[in-house]
C-alpha cells in the first residue's frame, strides 16, 4: 500500500484532479485485454516529463511500485498493476508535437492513438507503416513499449523499425534523450532500441521521434479461399519466393471464417477451409501486375474463388472483418488463451499439420489467424476456464505448442511481449545466462525494482 502521506506528495505533483483512488474510479486500470485485473493503489495522470521524474524519485525513495499505461490493449497483461502500487496513466500525453514532411519525421506523445496519427499524415501524402489490429485505440506508446506489429509488418517492418529517438525519465528521476531525429547515429549503444519493447520496465517514454514513408500511390485488397489451410500457408511461401512482397498477407482458417462469416460480407464455400487476404501497394502499374500474378499463383495453388475488392468500402470492410477475429472467436468458446508465435514460413505446413492433431488431441478448438507472410499465427486455445478439466488441457496445450515452435526454429512471441502472460515460458527460449543478463539491465536502469514489477522474469 502507498502511504496517505505519500499520496498526498503525489497530489501534489499532478494536481488534485488528476490523481485518483476510489476503487469505482480505479476499476478499468485494473485490467487490459487480457482480461486478467489487479488493484491499483491510486493511478495518476501526470502532464509532462518533470512531473514524471517527481513522482519515479519519490517511488524509488519510498519503493513503492509504479505502472506505466497507454490506452490498456496489450495481450500479455503488461499494464497491470499485479503488486499494486501507482499506475501513471499517459492520456494526457496525447499531443502530435511536429510533423516535419522534408525530413519525414514526425514527434509524438505516447498517448497519441496510432490510427490518429495515420489520419494526420494522409494528407501531407506521408504514412507511418506499424499497424496493429488494434491501431483505432492503442496509443503509440503501447506500441513502443511492446514493439508492436500489425498487419502491414510483412513488407514494412515492426515498430522499432521506425523509433529514431526517445525521450524518457529513468525510475530514479532523471530525464534522458536516446536516439537521434536523422537517419543514421551509431553514438554508443543503442538504448532507444534497447527501450523499445521492454514493456515499460526501464523507464517511462514521453516523447518519440518516428521515422515516415512517403504514402504508396496505390494498393489493392484480394481474398482466396482454399480447400486446406495447408494449401493456403504454402501459397503463401510461393508468393513471396515469385519476389512479390506484398503489404499485408494475412490467413483466416476455417473456424475463424465461420466466426465472421457476416461481417465478410461475401459468399463463402461450404468446403472452404482457409482464406487468404492478400494487399499489395505501390505504382498502380505496378500493383495491377502483382495482383494477376498473385491470383495465378493462388489458382495453381488450389484456390477455391478469388476476388480483387472492387472499391475503397469493400476495402475497409474486409479489413475491419479481420481486425474482429479475435473478439468473434468467443463464439466458439467463454474463455481463450491467445498466443502470438512466430516460425519460418517454410514450417508453417508442419506447424499447421500439428494444430489440427492437438486439437484433436484434447477437444478444444484452435482457430489460428495472423500474419502468415512473416510467419506470426495468432494461435488461440477456446476453453471454458469455469471447467476445471478444459483449463487444465488448455494449459497443457499451451506448453506443447510452445515446445513445437522452439523445435522449429520459432520464436514464443512475436508483437505480444511476455508481461505476465508468458513469463513462465521465457526460459524455454532464452537460457538462464540471457535471462541473467537482462535482470542486470533492470537493476541498471532500476535499482529499486519499482517500474513495473513482476513483468518479463521475477
Amino acid at each position: 500500500m502507498i502511504r496517505a502521506e505519500t499520496l498526498s506528495r503525489i497530489r501534489s505533483i499532478v494536481g488534485p484532479e488528476h490523481l485518483i483512488t476510489k476503487p469505482r474510479e480505479m476499476e478499468d486500470f485494473g485490467a487490459d485485454a487480457t482480461k486478467l485485473r489487479a488493484e491499483p493503489d491510486a493511478v495518476a495522470f501526470p502532464g509532462n516529463a518533470r512531473e514524471i521524474s517527481q513522482i519515479l524519485a519519490l517511488a524509488t525513495q519510498e519503493k513503492f511500485p509504479v505502472v506505466p499505461r497507454g490506452a490498456g490493449s496489450g495481450m500479455s497483461g503488461g499494464a497491470i498493476p499485479i503488486q499494486g502500487g501507482l499506475i501513471l496513466a499517459m492520456s494526457r500525453f496525447n499531443r502530435i508535437v511536429l510533423i516535419d514532411d522534408e525530413n519525414m519525421i514526425a514527434k509524438v506523445e505516447p498517448g497519441v492513438i496510432t490510427a490518429d496519427l495515420d489520419r494526420a499524415l494522409k494528407p501531407l501524402g506521408l504514412f507511418y507503416p506499424p499497424d496493429p489490429a488494434s491501431i483505432e485505440i492503442s496509443s503509440i506508446g503501447g506500441n513502443v513499449a511492446e514493439c508492436a506489429g500489425g498487419l502491414r509488418a510483412v513488407k514494412y517492418g515492426v515498430t522499432k523499425d521506425y523509433v529514431l529517438g526517445l525521450t524518457v525519465v529513468l525510475p530514479t528521476g532523471e530525464i534522458l534523450r536516446t536516439g537521434v531525429e536523422t537517419m543514421k547515429g551509431v553514438a554508443g549503444y543503442d538504448l532507444t532500441r534497447l527501450i523499445v519493447g521492454s514493456e515499460g520496465t526501464l523507464a517511462v517514454i514521453t516523447s518519440i521521434t518516428l521515422r515516415l514513408l512517403p504514402r504508396p500511390e496505390a494498393k489493392q485488397t484480394m481474398t482466396a479461399l482454399f480447400a486446406s489451410i495447408k494449401a493456403a500457408v504454402t501459397t503463401v511461401t510461393v508468393i513471396i519466393k515469385n519476389r512479390i512482397i506484398p503489404t499485408t498477407l494475412e490467413i483466416l482458417d476455417h473456424l475463424c471464417l465461420e466466426c465472421i462469416r457476416q461481417e465478410l460480407g461475401m459468399e463463402i464455400p461450404q468446403n472452404a477451409r482457409a482464406m487468404l487476404l492478400i494487399e499489395v501497394d505501390g505504382d498502380p502499374l505496378v500493383i495491377e501486375n502483382q495482383s494477376r500474378v498473385i491470383r495465378d499463383l493462388c489458382g495453381k495453388g488450389g484456390c477455391l474463388h478469388f476476388d480483387l475488392a472492387t472499391c475503397e468500402e469493400d476495402t475497409e470492410r474486409l479489413w475491419e472483418a479481420r481486425r474482429n477475429v479475435s473478439p468473434s472467436l468467443y463464439k466458439l468458446k467463454p474463455h481463450k488463451i491467445s498466443e502470438d508465435i512466430v516460425i519460418p514460413r517454410t514450417k508453417m505446413p508442419t506447424f499447421i499439420a500439428f494444430l489440427s492433431e492437438l486439437g484433436q488431441k484434447y477437444q478444444l478448438p484452435i482457430p489460428t489467424f495472423g500474419h502468415a507472410g512473416d510467419g506470426n499465427l495468432h494461435v488461440n486455445i477456446m476453453h471454458d476456464k469455469n471447467d476445471p478439466s478444459e483449463k487444465e488441457k488448455a494449459l497443457v496445450m499451451v506448453r506443447e505448442i510452445f515446445k513445437k515452435v522452439l523445435e522449429l526454429g520459432g520464436t514464443i512471441t512475436g508483437e505480444h511481449g511476455i508481461g505476465i502472460t508468458k513469463k513462465p515460458y521465457l526460459h524455454m527460449e532464452i537460457p538462464s545466462p540471457g535471462v541473467e543478463l537482462m535482470a542486470r539491465i533492470k537493476q541498471a536502469f532500476d535499482p529499486a525494482g519499482i517500474l513495473n514489477p513482476g513483468k518479463i522474469f521475477s
